[in-house]
């Protein structure tokens, strides 16, 4: 049975940091989750604690490993049985190494997670949900998705791809009349488990190593910050860590007399 009566967000990378808090911050607006992690048990937390304050919510688990594509797939076909008002591409990681010295293993599962997975789920939303009113689809980028971060190149280059594609997107539906908004949340330091998978540690201090950095929680409300708005970007500046919104960043070619001719 299709729930149509009622509306779901969708948020992957639920488990910890900022998709756990972000899933709170749409609760608290009264909003239906669908929560998707690697982790059953962070889930079912995750779920209580939402439902000790918000028992009229609707709260659907949804375990996977998106590193499989597989598992991408089929978490969407499983997903047709709801409507989907927002979708927030939160799930990725990141490593810290030098090219020449990355685990190679480590890189093929975070480019399979932060542009695969990321590139299928949009593509499969934006196609069944572009002409639905108010929707959004949300991708969680990084600062380090509009400048390269020393000894983490690779993890930036799948953020540079994170961010050009939703900008081209949001480009791309505008020109198209569609009524889904595509947006983009490019974050600097935030203290989550990031540390430790980027790194290989079990341990991370982030008042060490960063001295300056957001909490899970901040970086929540500046993705509803930017839900709220017109615009295509929240980004942190790394230097300053003030949080904007803008239009995108990337030159678009959209009106060029050398783009290819449709027929």
């Amino acid at each position: 049975m299709i729930e149509k009566a009622k509306k779901y967000t969708v948020i992957t990378g639920a488990s910890s940091g900022i998709g756990y808090e972000t899933a709170k911050a749409f609760a608290a607006r009264g909003k239906n989750l669908i929560i998707v992690a690697r982790r059953q048990d962070h889930l079912e937390a995750l779920k209580e604690d939402i439902l000790r304050e918000y028992p009229t919510l609707d709260v659907i688990i949804q375990a996977a490993d998106l590193s499989f594509m597989e598992n991408v797939y089929q978490l969407y076909a499983d997903l047709k049985a709801y409507a989907l008002e927002t979708w927030i591409n939160n799930a990725g990681f990141g490593s810290y190494a030098r090219v020449a010295n990355q685990d190679l293993k480590k890189i093929q599962n975070m480019l399979r997670l932060n542009v695969e997975a990321l590139t299928i789920f949009s593509s499969l939303f934006v196609h069944d949900y572009k002409d639905r009113e108010g929707t959004q689809l949300i991708n969680v980028s990084s600062c380090g998705g509009y400048m390269i971060v020393p000894t983490a190149i690779t993890y930036c280059a799948t953020k540079f791809f994170v961010s050009a594609f939703t900008e081209g997107l949001a480009h791309e539906l505008k020109e198209s009349g569609a009524k889904m908004q595509a947006k983009v949340l490019a974050p600097a330091a935030t203290k989550t488990e990031f540390g430790k998978v980027a790194n290989n540690v079990s341990e991370y201090n982030y008042d060490k190593l960063f001295g300056t950095y957001h909490t899970s929680q901040q970086m929540a409300s500046f993705l509803l910050d930017l839900y709220d708005s017109n615009q295509v970007v929240g980004v942190v500046d790394r230097e300053t860590f003030e949080f904007k919104l803008c239009e995108p960043m990337f030159a678009y070619a959209g009106n060029s007399a050398h783009n290819q001719k449709l027929q």
